[in-house]
């Protein structure tokens, strides 16, 4: 037991910012559950467990796909626990509401957050996200005058005559087609 108190502190002090909010909201969200219990609490226990489990596994060294990466299934996990919240919103206290939706709130900014930060994982070795373009300067006023253009060669262009004996129309070549 000791061994998982060090090992889980160990791991606390390797996680980034955004993942230690996590873990707080994460350990905030199984306080909140406590009082009555269902299924809407045990759905919260196991997706708090969930992402606890997640930053233990990542700052412990443990190599995972996850598709949209890490900070996308902490965000997803906190939008997901707000709505199992508001589906007991009025069977609990206000106070044990209050906790539980501003923790689910925390976990999906932390989540939000942590995907602006990283890129996913699921990208291919060595490729990178490309920086964002600029916008290029304004022109100069003038600039465009300055510059020495020359007018383009008129199109090749036959105009219709008519063969001897042929009368001018518009339209197809074959009356009968019309």
């Amino acid at each position: 037991m000791a061994d998982l108190a060090r090992r889980a502190l160990r791991a606390a002090r390797l996680l980034n910012l955004e993942q230690r909010v996590a873990g707080a909201a994460a350990v905030l969200l199984i306080v909140s559950t406590f009082g009555p219990f269902s299924f809407v609490e045990a759905g919260e226990l196991l997706l708090a467990g969930g992402v606890l489990a997640l930053l233990f596994a990542r700052a412990e060294g443990m190599r995972f796909h996850l598709p949209f990466g890490d900070g996308t299934a902490i965000a997803a996990a906190g939008i997901w626990a707000g709505a199992l919240i508001v589906t007991r919103l009025f069977d609990r206290p206000l106070g044990q509401n209050m906790l539980a939706i501003g923790c689910a709130a925390i976990l999906f900014l932390a989540g939000a957050r942590e995907r602006a930060k990283r890129p996913p994982d699921d990208l291919p070795p060595g490729h990178e996200i490309p920086p964002i373009r600029r916008r290029r300067p304004p022109r100069r006023p003038g600039a465009a005058s300055e510059a020495t253009t020359e007018p383009l060669p008129p199109p090749e262009f036959k105009p219709y005559e008519p063969r001897s004996g042929e009368q001018l129309h518009l339209g197809p070549d074959d009356p009968e087609d019309a």
